[in-house]
């Protein structure tokens, strides 16, 4: 629950917060909060020395490697001479929240769609991201390629990072990761089994797992269905299917695909160790992942940070990390793996702008690319892959197994009195489904009035 500070309790708070990799904040108000049209793409053409101040989510990949991002702002600070105010955290809404309340905000936000509790989604609601879509065309600080030329293709033409549908970029992709169903491949090994390809043969391993005492699904939190259900979608009818489900059309949710993922997510929810719910909260998720690596549940989905996440973590012997896509309906159906990207973006209202778009044009160079990569954090950008090594090599070379990428996400839409975020009306009834407190046909039911909703009042 957010609490409303007073400006000087938030001011005091976030200077104690602080991890910082430039000098101390410069006055608000030195940049207008919206660019000019005709503003200079390249960035090479810099505006006066000044600071900025970045916030980014301290998430997995920070456990692995946790001074990454102050190494990219000291890198962009040595490349562009603006220093860089930087916070970190791993509730980071909760940090910046109550400043933001009162107007003051960070320049650039790392803090993705759909995962946290729905800051990001909100500012989309409420129109309130800068339109970044110049930094594409922007020189990469430091190098001679412009940011379009680096990015890998797809990353922004996707709703996650043009919410709008007004063909312009809004969000900047970070941390790419195959997302799928992760394992302990040493317990197959072990026990002879054979990783599912189809829905049919996980619930014949699932019944088999039972009668040894494990069961064959967990989850972290319900916010890790953003990459399992858009997936899922993608089994159950293919692109066409996902676009018109994503962006609720009418009737919908009542052809054979819905009912496909429905009655497959409904299974699934019997089959998924009953302690999930009690432990799926952002305080004890981490509880939920113990799970696979205790043999007391076969799969989860997750994405590859969650190697340095649980780096530490006790485990079974000869535990060894593997990764599958979403199954197929049937034999000879198409396997998908979805491609779950974080954002970085700029608030409307931000001081800073022009600065900030160079900070996020310099998050694609390859000093930032390089330190990221140190944490697992996978900037995607072309050929990055070629330089991974071990576990990772093995993850992102998932689509080179047979699974496709399932890429994409909700439809943005207003903010209605009653209708809550694509997580609460879609993915948080799942922890009910297992616990049985919530019917599918009670589900099913909400979806749909709620997709009513979204349908009538879509962002133009």
């Amino acid at each position: 629950m957010k609490r409303l500070l007073s400006m000087t309790l938030a001011f005091l708070m976030l200077l104690s917060l602080l991890a910082g990799c430039g000098g101390a904040p410069q006055p608000s108000g030195d940049t207008p909060a919206d660019s000019p049209a005709d503003a200079p793409a390249d960035a090479g053409d810099a505006p006066e020395a000044q600071s900025i101040q970045v916030a980014a989510l301290a998430s997995g990949y920070m456990e692995a490697y946790p001074d990454m991002w102050k190494e990219v702002c000291e890198a962009f600070t040595a490349e562009t001479g603006i220093e860089v105010e930087l916070i970190t955290d791993k509730a980071l809404e909760n940090v910046i929240g109550p400043s933001m309340q009162g107007g003051d905000y960070p320049d650039v936000i790392h803090l993705a769609t759909g995962r946290e509790a729905g800051l990001t989604e909100q500012f989309i609601k409420d129109s309130n991201i800068a339109d970044i879509t110049d930094v594409l065309s922007m020189t990469v600080p430091g190098e001679t390629a412009k940011v379009s030329d680096k990015l890998a293709g797809g990353f922004t033409d996707t709703s996650l990072t043009n919410p709008y549908g007004d063909g312009k970029t809004y969000l900047a992709p970070m941390f790419y990761s195959p997302c799928g169903l992760f394992y302990n491949a040493g317990l197959f090994e072990q026990k002879g089994w054979e990783v599912p390809t189809t829905w049919d043969e996980m619930w014949e391993l699932g019944d088999k797992a039972a009668a040894e005492g494990i069961s064959l699904f967990t989850y972290p939190t319900t916010g890790y269905f953003d990459s399992f259900v858009p997936a899922m979608m993608y089994v159950a009818g293919g692109p066409d299917f996902f676009e018109k489900a994503t962006h609720y059309e009418e009737g919908i949710w009542d052809t054979p695909e819905a009912k496909t993922c429905f009655d497959i997510l409904a299974k699934l929810a019997s089959y998924t160790n009953p302690i999930t719910p009690a432990q799926a909260n952002d305080q004890d998720f981490t509880q939920n992942q113990q799970l696979v690596l205790d043999n007391k549940a076969l799969f989860m989905p997750n994405g590859t940070w969650i190697v340095g996440e649980m780096a530490e973590a006790p485990r079974a012997d000869g535990f060894k990390w593997g990764m599958t896509a979403i199954p197929a309906v049937s034999e000879g159906g198409d396997a998908y793996s979805y491609t779950w990207f974080e954002q970085a973006w700029i608030p409307a209202g931000a001081s800073n702008i022009d600065a900030a778009k160079q900070f996020l044009a310099f998050l694609y160079s390859d000093k930032a690319c390089e330190i990221f990569a140190k944490g697992g954090a996978i900037q995607p950008v072309l050929d990055i892959a070629n330089s991974l090594e071990g576990d990772n090599q093995m993850f992102y070379s998932i689509y080179d197994s047979g699974a496709k990428a399932a890429m994409g996400g909700f439809a943005a839409y207003n903010a209605v009195a009653g209708l809550g975020t694509v997580r609460e009306v879609f993915f948080d009834p799942l922890n009910g489904l297992v616990s049985g407190t919530t019917t599918v046909d009670q589900w099913i039911s909400d979806i749909k009035a709620a997709s009513d909703l979204m349908r009538e009042n879509l962002m133009e």
